[in-house]
Parts: structure tokens; C-alpha cells; sequence
């Protein structure tokens, strides 16, 4: 437990934090959404019509059964698979109309797309991080990202990921071992010996996916 809960904010003047919440300032733009949709075609529009109506109703009921209704509907609408193939690279962060279109994503975009739609329900930013970790899969340790959920400061967070389906406690997922997490207000480093990757290499994709986000209406 302490794991999730211990860890100090790391180099936020170096990645310029509060640049980045600026980003996300803004109300959820339905239109821009769906102008941005049409642009990827019929079947992603339909997708999007889809996400903003998940949305609406996600913003109509407490914090836990939003948690689901997102949870949910993110894994169910996308298929795992690796950047490389999706994408052609070998890391790619994803808008949520990005992996809708392709209907396909990796534990990036996965957690990205949760996120995304729990603010736009009205959770709050300080509420949500996003987790990389060190997942024990298959005897193997593998870097991989979770979004977390603190009802308030200190709790034990709920886990939403794509590897377990259904959410569970920290203290229930002993396969994962946090490294550092984020959100729109900051980057705090974990107590992971292992690194899944720099921090300030990742929060620069960080930035610009929230770019990319915001002129889609998100």
C-alpha cells in the first residue's frame, strides 16, 4: 500500500506542470468532438456519439459506478495491441478518438481514454493519475500504465485497468509496482527500483497528447 501512497513531487519545474493544466481548463466541446469525429469517418463518428453519451451519463451518478460505466465502456470498445503495430512506432500516445478510429490500443491508451472521459464527467483532476508500473505477467516484469482513482488525498486507490478487467484496491493488484504517476496538475515519483521510462520523456508525450486532445474538444 505504501508504494501507491508514498512518493514526492518530482521535477515539476523542469516539466513545467502548471503549463500543462492549462490544457485541460476547458468544458467538454460536443461539436469540436464530433467535427473532429466526421474527419476520421461514418464508423468513428458513431464511436464518438457513442463516448458522449457514456459521458452524459457517467456525469449523472456518484464517483464509483462512474468509475464502472467508464471502465466498461473503454474496455470494451478497444482491442489490445502493441504501438508498433497500430501505429508503425514504438511509442504512440493516443487522443480517445485516435484509439476509437483504430479500435485498437495499447495500456497507454487505454488509461488515457478513462481519464479523459472521468474529467469530462466531472471527477476531479486531483482525483486521477496516471500509474506506470511494473506488472508481473507471465513470469515476466513488464512496464505497463493503470489509471488510478483517490476518493481523497491519502486513500487507497482504485485501479483501472485493462490486463484485470473489473476495479479493484491497490492492495489487491500485488502484481503491480508503482514507478511514478501524473495528471494534469503534476508528476510524483514512485518507489519502483525498476524505471518503466523516463519520466520527463514521457511527460513530454504527455504534452503532446493534451494539445492534440484539446483540439478535439476534450
Amino acid at each position: 500500500m505504501r508504494s501507491w501512497l508514498a512518493g514526492s513531487v518530482l521535477a515539476l519545474a523542469l516539466i513545467g506542470a502548471q503549463a500543462l493544466w492549462p490544457e485541460l481548463a476547458q468544458a467538454l466541446d460536443r461539436n469540436k468532438v464530433m467535427e473532429s469525429a466526421a474527419r476520421f469517418g461514418p464508423r468513428t463518428a458513431g464511436e464518438a456519439e457513442q463516448l458522449l453519451q457514456m459521458i452524459d451519463r457517467a456525469a449523472t451518478v456518484e464517483e464509483l459506478p462512474r468509475l464502472s460505466l467508464v471502465n466498461n465502456f473503454v474496455n470494451k470498445h478497444l482491442v489490445f495491441r502493441d504501438d508498433s503495430e497500430v501505429w508503425g512506432r514504438i511509442d504512440y500516445w493516443a487522443t480517445p478518438l485516435e484509439s476509437l478510429d483504430k479500435g485498437r490500443g495499447d495500456c497507454e491508451d487505454y488509461a488515457i481514454a478513462k481519464y479523459f472521459s472521468l474529467l469530462n464527467a466531472g471527477t476531479p483532476v486531483a482525483k486521477l493519475r496516471m500509474v506506470y508500473v511494473r506488472a508481473q505477467l507471465g513470469g515476466r516484469s513488464l512496464a505497463h500504465m493503470v489509471l488510478a482513482y483517490y476518493a481523497e488525498p491519502g486513500a487507497e486507490p482504485l485501479i483501472m485497468d485493462n490486463l484485470v478487467p473489473e476495479l479493484r484496491p491497490a492492495s489487491q493488484r500485488p502484481d503491480l509496482q508503482p514507478v511514478f504517476s501524473f495528471n494534469g496538475e503534476g508528476l510524483w515519483q514512485g518507489v519502483g527500483a525498476t524505471s518503466a521510462g523516463d519520466p520527463l520523456a514521457r511527460l513530454s508525450l504527455w504534452r503532446d497528447l493534451l494539445s492534440k486532445a484539446r483540439a478535439e474538444g476534450f
